[in-house]
């Protein structure tokens, strides 16, 4: 599956973005050319070779004519691209980025979305270094998106709300959950849209994944400071799926925990998995002081770690928790149905390709069907197994 890892030790930007693309075989005119289909005007777009600190790379710009351009929020930006003659896929993965754009931003001035007004973001050049990099994954063939920890920079940045902190703080909002670090430079090197895209679209941000690397791209910064290449970095290669779905990222929170009722366990749990935990489950360990104890872990998607932690932390005596990132191996999963002479039941099917690797009937379509039928539980599962073998029989000797 073809895989492109941005590898941002300078940040990352929109044009930086779209210059690695284009340094990577992104056809400039094709682009400027699948752009034209959002009817957006009063701009033009060039690239042009440059070198930082020493390494070649593809500075993308984008030339503003002087015309008036009207205010946007969220709405207006969202209709111009669903009316336009972009794919959906295009289409949707741009609003997806802008909808965090809006939402960041509403977070920070405590408004709502829709209310937004884009400033910088709603600008003709970020709109195209947005669409243009959506267009450009699209045109690349780009299946699935990585990144590096990122490099925000330090100090404080002019916008138009005035003199922020670094990372302002619409950029600090998106990159919630993302690992981080400040570096040794003064200055931004991580915009509200260069966060928005790699935030919406990269399933980790951590070492390079195993990737055969077919080609590599360097988009330019605008800025060349003294000894230091300002450029992203972009591997486009092929990732190994090996078994379906084997390389699912999640992350692992974990909390030693020896002071708690038990009782308290069940609902932290319950709760853990109605706000979307993929999985949570107990260790016996022995703490400090000869103290039995519990190890708490949950298991979840980054999107969802923040609120967990907080679950942890409000809902249980621990003073504080630790999560990290993990590969999973997991197999494709089906629910097929069988008929038994008590009854229908679902089965959990485990499958590597075409292949049944396991199966097993389940508990609850089970026990209910036993009582219902005053036999024990064993006999129904052993009914529900013979009837999916028989099944499997079938399908072989079509």
């Amino acid at each position: 599956m073809r895989a492109l890892y941005f590898d941002c030790f300078a940040g990352v930007s929109g044009d930086m973005l779209v210059g690695a693309l284009i340094d990577l075989g992104l056809n400039l005119q094709a682009l400027d050319q699948n752009l034209t289909k959002l009817g957006l005007g009063g701009y033009s777009i060039r690239s042009c070779r440059v070198k930082r600190s020493g390494i070649a790379a593809t500075k993308f710009d984008v030339q503003v004519d002087e015309v008036s351009q009207p205010a946007r929020r969220l709405a207006d930006i969202r209709e111009m691209i669903q009316r336009s003659e972009l794919d959906e896929n295009t289409k949707s993965r741009s609003i997806q980025i802008f909808e965090r754009l809006a939402g960041a931003e509403a977070s920070v001035h405590g408004t709502v979305a829709d209310q937004v007004h884009f400033h910088e973001v709603g600008a003709v050049d970020s709109i195209i270094d947005v669409v243009g990099a959506v267009v450009g994954f699209d045109m690349l063939g780009i299946d699935r998106f990585f990144s590096s920890p990122l490099r925000v920079g330090r100090g404080m940045v002019k916008t138009a709300h005035g003199m922020l902190p670094i990372p302002a703080p619409a950029t600090a909002e998106l990159l919630r959950g993302v690992p981080i670090y400040a570096g040794e430079l003064e200055g931004e090197y991580v915009t509200p849209t260069g966060a928005a895209i790699l935030t919406s679209l990269c399933e980790s941000f951590g070492p390079m994944p195993v990737l055969r690397i077919d080609r590599l791209g360097y988009g330019a910064g605008s800025r060349d400071p003294a000894g230091f290449p300002n450029v992203l970095r972009a591997a486009l290669g092929e990732v190994d799926e090996g078994i379906e779905g084997e390389a699912e990222r999640v992350m692992v929170i974990e909390t030693n925990i020896d002071d708690m009722n038990p009782q308290a366990y069940g609902f932290v749990m319950e709760k853990a998995f109605a706000l979307g935990a993929l999985d949570v489950f107990l260790t016996p360990v022995q703490m400090k002081k000869d103290r039995p104890g519990v190890l708490l872990t949950v298991l979840c998607e980054r999107t969802t770690l923040d609120v967990l932690c907080r679950l942890l932390l409000s809902e249980t005596t621990t003073f504080g928790v630790r999560y990290y990132e993990a590969a999973r191996r997991v197999l494709a999963r089906t629910v097929e149905v069988v008929q038994t002479v008590y009854g229908a039941v679902n089965i959990k099917v485990a499958r590597e390709g075409n292949r049944t690797l396991h199966f097993q009937p389940e508990f609850e379509d089970c026990a209910r069907l036993a009582s219902e039928a005053g036999v024990s539980l064993i006999e129904v599962q052993d009914r529900a197994r013979v009837a999916y073998y028989e099944l499997i029989k079938t399908r072989e000797s079509s």
